[in-house]
């Protein structure tokens, strides 16, 4: 986590391409030793972002703060930043040992300065064993420590990570996401990492950035930004939702309510509104609960539905139900035990329901 505020600090950053706007004045305060996520779709301006923290691409307005200084302008090789690339770019010919020192020796280090860097990033990495090795006699994430290896090797203030894990396998990726993050805080880099891959960014990051058309919509933690979204763009982006379009009914400072399709909605928490004013309640699938038969201790947000769809996912069951006014709603439930089935099937008419405090409403 982060040690002191503003280590790195993105003001009012512009990057133009043309008429083209590819970053939209982004203003971001990352701390030093955090491990930060820009989360975005494709086209979102994440990467252009990442590349001006790199250097190569210079902003059309807007200042770069690393530690106090203005790098926003000066070279790549002048920055105290190293990036790493998905495709981890090794050198074929030079084995693990030598890739990893190349950096170094470019530098002019001397060589024992070199020996012993090189030595360190290897335990670092667990890969000490296959020092001799060439990039191809190892697997993808052997591979990826290497490449992780050589952007620390030379002790950069900032690591960049560009899709760090893009070209793993699902499960491979899950495994090595634990990996690179207690690597990083063990070296204490702040790192600031693109990804489209949410459950990466969730995964490995202190703080993440929503991005979309050049802005910034959410700055928060992976548990800030999937229980209290911003908007419908960030409620939807991030997991799975419910979200169920209204009016606005009663707006008290503790809670207020919205008619919607399905009924009315109570929500646990006020949004100093208006009365009538559009808005769309969110609702996560796992927050709702499902019954065969009317649940009597239920007062507040109990409505009806038919079973249309069920998708068994191992450790948890999906339903798509079907309001009676047309609505779709998606419900998860946790498998507990390998018995354990709620007896639902399709075409079921069941009810379903969810405490007020688990209710986001939206404006934007």
């Amino acid at each position: 986590m982060a040690e002191q505020a503003g280590f790195l600090v993105t003001e009012k950053l512009v990057k133009r391409f043309d008429e083209a706007v590819a970053v939209d004045e982004v203003s971001l305060s990352i701390g030093k030793g955090e491990i930060f996520a820009l989360l975005g779709s494709s086209g979102c301006g994440k990467s252009t972002l990442l590349r001006m923290l790199a250097g190569f691409e210079t902003p059309t307005k807007g200042r770069i703060l690393l530690g106090g200084q203005d790098v926003a302008r000066m070279p790549p090789y002048e920055r105290p930043v190293n990036m790493m690339f998905q495709s981890y770019a090794l050198f074929p010919h030079l084995n693990i040992w030598e890739n990893i020192a190349f950096g170094l020796k470019r530098e002019g280090l001397p060589k024992d300065e070199i020996q012993k860097r090189t030595d360190e990033m290897l335990a670092l990495v667990q890969l000490s064993p296959y020092a001799k090795r060439k990039p191809h006699q190892l697997s993808g994430g052997q591979q990826q420590r290497v490449a992780l290896a050589r952007s620390l090797a030379k002790r950069p203030k900032l690591l960049l990570l560009d899709e760090p894990l893009g070209a793993l396998d699902k499960k491979l990726r899950e495994q090595t996401q634990f990996e690179l993050v207690n690597i990083i805080e063990k070296v204490g880099v702040t790192c600031v990492m693109v990804t489209h891959d949410q459950e990466e960014a969730m995964t490995m990051a202190s703080r993440i950035a929503i991005m979309s058309k050049g802005r910034v919509l959410q700055v928060g933690t992976p548990q800030q930004i999937y229980e209290y979204p911003a908007n419908r763009f960030v409620a939807d982006f991030i997991g799975n939702v419910n979200l169920f379009e209204g009016q606005l009914t009663v707006d008290e400072p503790d809670r207020c309510a919205a008619s919607t399709s399905i009924g009315e909605i109570s929500i646990g928490h006020g949004i100093s509104g208006s009365l009538g004013m559009p808005v769309a309640v969110a609702v996560r699938p796992e927050k709702i609960s499902i019954a065969k038969t009317r649940p009597a201790h239920v007062q507040v947000n109990l409505f009806s539905g038919r079973v249309k769809e069920i998708a068994y996912f191992g450790s948890y069951n999906t339903y798509i139900l079907l309001t009676p006014q047309g609505t779709k709603v998606k419900i998860t439930e946790p498998n507990g035990s390998r018995h354990e089935m709620l007896g639902i099937t399709w075409e079921d008419d069941v009810f379903f329901w969810w405490e007020d405090m688990d209710a986001v409403v939206l404006r934007d």
